[in-house]
C-alpha cells in the first residue's frame, strides 16, 4: 500500500469494474499529477437500496482482476470490510492527505444527496470525467466548487448494460479486462 502519496479515489459498486473505470483512473493519473488510484469497491452502497447488487466478495475479486498489472493503481477493501453502510466521508477520514476524488459526472451530479457532503468537498478535490447524458454545468451546479474535468474519450459503457448484456446471453469481453471477463463467466454472475 502507497502512503505519503496524492492519492486519486475511485469507488463504485464495480458490479462489474469496466473499461470507463478504468479509463477514468488513467486519466486520473496522467492528468492530475498524482502517484496512485485507489479502487474502493462499495461494501454496502446505500445508494443502491432496493437493487440486486453481488456480493461484496466477487465484486473485490474482480476489482483486483480488473487492475492487476498496473503499477500505478492499487485495490483497497477498506469498504468492504467496513460494517454497515458505505459512506464515502468515513473513506476520506480514513486516509487522510491529499485526495481528489475521482467521478463520473453521473456521479457527481448527485453529490449533493451524499451523506456530509460539505465535509466530502473540504476534504478532497474532485476530479470528474464526462458521461453521456449528464451536462457539465449540471455537474458544476451540483458540486458548487470548482472540478476538474478529465480528458478522457466518454464512453458508452456501464455496468448495468453490462450486466444486462450478460443476463440476455450476450458478450461483454473487451467491455472489461480479461480476467474480468473469465471470472464473470466462471461465477455465473448476472446471468438469468
Amino acid at each position: 500500500m502507497f502512503s505519503d502519496v496524492q492519492r486519486a479515489l475511485l469507488g463504485g459498486t464495480f458490479d462489474p469494474p469496466h473499461l470507463a473505470h478504468l479509463m477514468a483512473a488513467e486519466s486520473a493519473y496522467r492528468g492530475l499529477g498524482i502517484d496512485v488510484v485507489t479502487f474502493l469497491p462499495a461494501g454496502v452502497p446505500w445508494q443502491k437500496i432496493g437493487s440486486d447488487v453481488s456480493p461484496s466478495d466477487d465484486r473485490w475479486e474482480m476489482t483486483q482482476r480488473a487492475i492487476d498489472g498496473i503499477p500505478y493503481f492499487e485495490a483497497d477493501d477498506r469498504e468492504v470490510r467496513r460494517d454497515g453502510w458505505t459512506y464515502t466521508i468515513d473513506t476520506l477520514e480514513s486516509f487522510g492527505g491529499d485526495l481528489t476524488l475521482v467521478l463520473g459526472a453521473d456521479a457527481a451530479a448527485r453529490l449533493p444527496t451524499w451523506n456530509r457532503i460539505d465535509d466530502v468537498l473540504d476534504l478532497a478535490k474532485i476530479a470528474v470525467m464526462e458521461r453521456p447524458g449528464t451536462s457539465r454545468s449540471a455537474v458544476e451546479a451540483a458540486v458548487g466548487r470548482p472540478v476538474r474535468w478529465l480528458d478522457a474519450p466518454m464512453v458508452d459503457v456501464s455496468a448495468t448494460m453490462l450486466r444486462e448484456r450478460v443476463a440476455r446471453g450476450s458478450s461483454i469481453r473487451f467491455l472489461v479486462r480479461e480476467a474480468v471477463y473469465e471470472y464473470v463467466l466462471e461465477r455465473g454472475l448476472y446471468e438469468t
